[in-house]
């Protein structure tokens, strides 16, 4: 009886404790409007980084153009971006329009600064050119590097090469962020053009990005997981749920892979909460107490698979 009790009430604030941590997690995600796991998946090391950096916004057609490790003139891939650069602004004022069409004089207005900002960013690109042309040759060794032996196998190896794999992400992320301010800048001018119930419409159908869609979904997924682990609703279906996304966590840092940041935290809370979908007192506490005989009948990965002790 006491050896039980004292693993029933220990299992118990594990749960809770790790539960309130999700839930809170959750919830600050969704409270804070500049929140993003852009961080995140650019930080992520290893045979899975590419999965995580799917989702990552590029401005224009970084991969296919500056960011391809390809043998085509520097010049010729700055082109390139440069024409998906704009492009995707004439895009945007078009999709501006179907929704507020503008008469013909605020067209033309909008029209020239859209042009200005086409020249703003062929003149901070021709500034640029120097510093875009290194960056393609580097960026061509760097995969020429990693087609070696050595570069796998070799640990010093290894670390030259995840170096300058962040060196050339940085560069890289740094001028998309400045094109994409000048974006920004050409759409709040657009903006200050037009009234407010027009602005206002423009937000309302505004596309979502699936970035964005993403991390809504991992918020909200954690506010729930973190609830019912609180609550013991569901123990095992949602200690599962959250071992899972811990799973996700530490494989974006793989411990053998160079640079890999530590993840001992997220590897004890996996731990612990395997340890709550596996022992049969996982279940036996919170709402799921007074729901087994219904759900162990029906669905019993969602709460206790066995029959808690009574007075034992």
């Amino acid at each position: 009886m006491r050896t039980t009790l004292l693993a029933l009430v220990a299992l118990a604030f594990l749960r809770a404790v790790i539960g309130l941590h999700f839930f809170l997690e959750g919830v600050s995600h969704l409270r804070d409007p500049s929140w993003s796991s852009v961080g995140f998946r650019k930080a992520a090391v290893g045979p899975l980084a590419p999965q995580y950096r799917a989702l990552l916004p590029e401005t224009g057609d970084w991969s296919g153009t500056l960011g391809a490790a390809d043998r085509r003139p520097a010049d010729e891939a700055i082109a390139a971006w440069e024409k998906s650069v704009a492009a995707g602004w004439e895009a945007q004022l078009v999709d501006r329009l179907r929704v507020v069409p503008l008469a013909e004089e605020k067209l033309e207005v909008a029209k020239a600064a859209l042009e200005a900002s086409r020249k703003e960013l062929a003149g901070w690109l021709a500034g640029l050119r120097p510093d875009l042309t290194d960056y393609r040759l580097e960026l061509v060794r760097l995969a020429d590097k990693e087609a070696t032996e050595a570069a796998s196998q070799v640990p010093f190896e290894r670390d030259r090469v995840a170096k300058k794999k962040r060196e050339l992400a940085g560069k890289a992320s740094a001028w998309m962020a400045e094109a994409a301010a000048m974006g920004r800048r050409l759409e709040a001018g657009w903006d200050d053009a037009l009234p407010a119930a027009d602005r206002e419409k423009l937000a309302a159908v505004a596309p979502k990005s699936a970035l964005w869609k993403g991390d809504r979904f991992v918020s909200w997924s954690l506010v729930t997981i973190g609830a019912c682990l609180v609550l013991g609703l569901f123990v095992k279906f949602n200690a599962m749920g959250g071992a899972l996304f811990l799973a996700s966590v530490v494989a974006s840092q793989p411990f053998w892979v160079p640079g890999a940041q530590a993840t001992y935290d997220q590897w004890v809370e996996l731990a612990a909460l395997l340890a709550i979908a596996a022992l049969p007192t996982g279940g036996w506490s919170g709402l799921d107490y007074f729901l087994q005989p219904w759900l162990s009948a029906r669905c019993p990965l969602a709460g206790c698979s066995g029959t808690p002790p009574r007075g034992r």
